[in-house]
């Protein structure tokens, strides 16, 4: 293995760690492969002789980069219509290596990049630098170019904001697939009482269309409204031939549903500690909906 060949080696091993900080940052996935992409070219250039731990050395580029990336989103964040959620990142397949896919699964659910949209640049990118990545104070200060007292507060502002604000309670794999599917067959059907008992009196429901694929302007509060609103686009005539998939998404369980082979819609239900309902995440805005896998052959026709 000649020279580039081993620096190509050396940065591939550490990629999906690289693209989890950036993700997380950023919560674009294109944002965060083309962070990657230029933090290889930056290490490329690099004095690798200078450089004491490799990993810790590339996470702080890639989240500086990242930093950079989400302060460049603000205009289009403010002209956005309707809310606006992170895009959704497919499971890493199972087939590379579990401790990488971990790394990069761990704390990218749908609630928690939502909590990490309310922090400012600087705690967003501190708090993935110190919670997620674990690195010392002192590096994390000379990443964003602040003091490492300053850092320590930004830190600690972040992690009460989090931990105020993150999901309420983790329920088994099993347990959330059987709702979704519940969810599913009772919207698809039309059977607003099932919808409703499956949701909690207090459910949220955000919803992303960027102005281009119907969604709410806002986000919607109450089982009924919900449940209204749920089956009145799942049984309308805009959903005629969609067909459903359940998905590991972002680590977690969620759901797609193809219009034909084109994705057209994926959702997120957060449970609480009865099991319901209590956070609807639904994304339809195209643009953020292509790094999602096509139909295979285990989806079905809504209701079936």
């Amino acid at each position: 293995m000649n020279p580039e060949e081993e620096l190509a080696a050396e940065f591939d091993e550490h990629r999906p760690v690289l693209v989890g900080a950036a993700y997380r940052v950023a919560g674009s996935v294109v944002d965060a492969e083309d962070v990657v992409q230029e933090t290889w070219l930056r290490w490329a250039a690099a004095d690798r002789a200078e450089v004491r731990d490799v990993r810790a050395y590339l996470i702080r580029i890639t989240t500086r980069l990242a930093l950079n990336r989400l302060r460049q989103q603000k205009s289009r964040r403010e002209q956005y219509v309707g809310p606006w959620l992170p895009e959704p990142l497919a499971s890493t397949p199972a087939e590379e290596d579990p401790a990488a896919v971990a790394e990069v699964a761990d704390s990218v659910s749908m609630a928690m990049l939502v909590v990490l949209e309310t922090l400012s640049p600087l705690e967003r990118a501190t708090f993935v630098l110190r919670e997620v990545f674990d690195l010392p104070f002192s590096e994390i200060a000379g990443t964003l170019g602040r003091s490492e007292s300053a850092v320590r507060q930004l830190a600690h502002r972040a992690r009460e904001h989090v931990h105020a604000r993150q999901p309420r309670h983790q329920v088994d794999k099993a347990r959330h697939t059987e709702v979704t599917s519940q969810f599913l067959a009772a919207a698809w059907s039309g059977d607003f009482d099932q919808v409703v008992s499956l949701l909690a009196p207090d459910v949220v429901l955000v919803s992303d269309g960027g102005g281009k694929r119907q969604a709410a302007l806002r986000p919607l509060h109450g089982a009924e409204k919900i449940a209204r609103w749920i089956i009145g686009n799942a049984t309308g005539p805009g959903a005629a031939g969609f067909e459903t998939q359940l998905a590991e998404l972002n680590g977690e369980q969620a759901f797609i549903a193809y219009s034909g082979d084109e994705v057209d819609t994926v959702g997120y239900l957060e449970l609480d500690e009865d099991g319901r309902i209590y956070e609807i995440y639904v994304i339809r805005n195209p643009d953020k909906l292509t790094a999602i896998p096509p139909r295979t052959a285990n989806t079905h026709q809504p209701g079936s």
